[in-house]
């Protein structure tokens, strides 16, 4: 059962929640965006909390794909709508949840189904956490969504190896080979390229090999700690200037406090089922 939303004058209303430290995790397809968010999470030992308790979640960008006119829906069960384009997203509504997230807010988030490409009408109740990492090819392409992010990381997988994936994460939902490389050729590649690949110049980390590069894992996870340690007020403080614009912060001091917790269970996110 969907949980109740609290009332206005509920016990929630008189506690203040925390504002996240919200991270933004990019990278083309199948480059291993959601296996390093998934990994961030086991070696915090989040992924064995109960939904509404945790310090730490995962959201994703494939969320907010737009709902199809009947004509875009026959063309994206034939692999011949481009799902890799700016377009493609309801950047509106990703724009104002992400807004409501980073103020602290419960938010409802929508659930897509990759098989039919529709929206569905059940959504999933998001409670305010202290770190939420937000998943997603082209969430650095819009400059206002772009600027909510305190961290911003890029996945740099080589293209031989997402091509790879892709193929083989498409023929076991039983897609045809043909399809499969012909939607790669005319749309996942030249967008990655056009749309995707220039955003990495906004990251602050870019990690290479993905999920492979435990030492850029390691260090992100340790800043992570950091912060819900309590130097979490540390970035809030030095994070805007005169002028009202977000500034990048300098890593936290590491404290005598401050470890990786155990490594829970790995999560796992069904990303057999998701596009990219």
């Amino acid at each position: 059962p969907r949980p109740a939303m609290a009332s206005a004058g509920g016990p929630d209303a008189e506690r203040p929640h925390p504002k996240p430290f919200l991270i933004g995790v990019s990278g083309g397809t199948a480059s291993g965006k959601s296996t390093v968010c998934e990994k961030i999470m086991e070696l915090l030992g989040q992924n064995e909390v109960e939904q509404r308790q945790r310090k730490v979640l995962i959201l994703s960008q494939d969320s907010f794909y737009k709902v199809l006119a009947p004509e875009q829906q026959a063309k994206a069960l034939k692999g011949q709508y481009n799902f890799d384009h700016p377009d493609a997203f309801d950047n509106d509504l990703m724009r104002s949840t992400l807004k409501n997230i980073v103020e602290g807010k419960t938010v409802e988030v929508p659930t897509y189904d990759f098989v039919t490409h529709s929206r569905l009408a059940e959504t999933t109740v998001v409670y305010p956490a202290d770190v939420v990492l937000f998943e997603g090819i082209l969430i650095f392409y819009n400059q206002d969504i772009r600027d909510m992010f305190h961290l911003r990381l890029f996945v740099d997988t080589d293209s031989d190896v997402r091509l790879s994936r892709r193929v083989l994460r498409d023929m076991k939902r039983g897609r045809d080979l043909e399809q499969i490389l012909t939607q790669y050729t005319t749309f996942v590649k030249p967008a990655f390229e056009e749309f995707c690949l220039p955003t990495k110049k906004y990251a602050d980390v870019i990690i290479p090999r993905g999920v492979d590069n435990m030492v850029a894992i390691n260090l992100i996870v340790q800043h992570i700690q950091d912060i819900l340690n309590g130097d979490i007020c540390k970035w809030q403080r030095g994070a805007m200037n005169g002028h009202g614009r977000t500034y990048k912060r300098p890593f936290p001091e590491p404290t005598e406090s401050s470890s990786v917790l155990a490594a829970g269970k790995r999560s796992h996110l069904e990303s057999s089922s998701r596009p990219h």
